[in-house]
């Protein structure tokens, strides 16, 4: 599904979201409208708590909405049961955390190869693809080291190794740079946008990195629940 749906359109379609807390209904997001395209590179900014993380949960599938739609390719994604919102999460997005979340006791190579044995890949093919994508972000030398045994900067990116081997259509990252210095940072940035170049697709980058989102083709802000395009 990833490869036939690149270039599809993306919309959030009167989207909103609340949780209670102390007994108190917050409205995290509120009636949001929002589009993208194939190979957007988009940055989503705003203050600490305003919901840009459950912005990108809603978009990846990842939670459900209290109200509204997601349109992908002309469907409505959340019109689907659990079982395939799986598979769609799993086939058309890949997601990269600002704490890379990887299996300490895998090697980076295991680490990669699984979002594919997940969906039943298995074979000789699926090693070299893993191989591949982790060569391509500078760690052909790290394939059999854990987790632990990686620079943060290494186990980032072999977090967006893991989030684009299954060639998704959307690449959506949560403070990916979060916890990096300067120089890691930077070639995170560098990472993501050769990556878009390369595969043509889109990326979401929710940041409080400013230099990171004057990467982007487009900005955006999450201000009172509602998305506010920046130019």
């Amino acid at each position: 599904m990833g490869d036939a749906m690149r270039g599809a359109k993306l919309s959030l379609e009167g989207i909103s979201k609340s949780y209670s807390a102390g007994g108190v209904e917050l409205d995290v997001l509120k009636d949001v409208y929002f589009s993208m395209v194939g190979g957007e590179r988009i940055a989503v900014t705003g203050a600490s708590g305003i919901g840009k993380s459950t912005l990108l949960h809603i978009v990846g599938a990842l939670d459900r909405p209290d109200a509204g739609r997601l349109i992908c390719d002309g469907v409505d994604v959340f019109a689907a049961d659990d079982k395939h919102l799986a598979g769609f999460r799993n086939r058309t997005i890949g997601f990269v955390f600002q704490f890379h979340h990887l299996l300490p006791e895998f090697t980076a190579l295991e680490n990669v190869m699984l979002p594919r044995f997940i969906r039943g890949e298995k074979g000789e093919g699926v090693r070299k693809d893993a191989e591949a994508i982790l060569d391509r972000v500078g760690l052909s030398r790290r394939l059999h080291h854990r987790a632990g045994e990686l620079s943060g900067g290494e186990q980032q990116r072999v977090a967006i190794a893991r989030a684009v081997v299954g060639r998704p259509a959307i690449l959506l990252a949560d403070e990916p740079t979060g916890n990096l210095d300067g120089k890691n940072s930077s070639q995170i940035h560098e990472l993501l946008d050769e990556l878009n170049c390369e595969t043509g697709m889109t990326v979401v980058v929710v940041t409080h990195n400013m230099e990171l989102a004057g990467y982007m083709d487009r900005q955006v802000t999450l201000e009172g629940g509602q998305v506010v395009e920046r130019t």
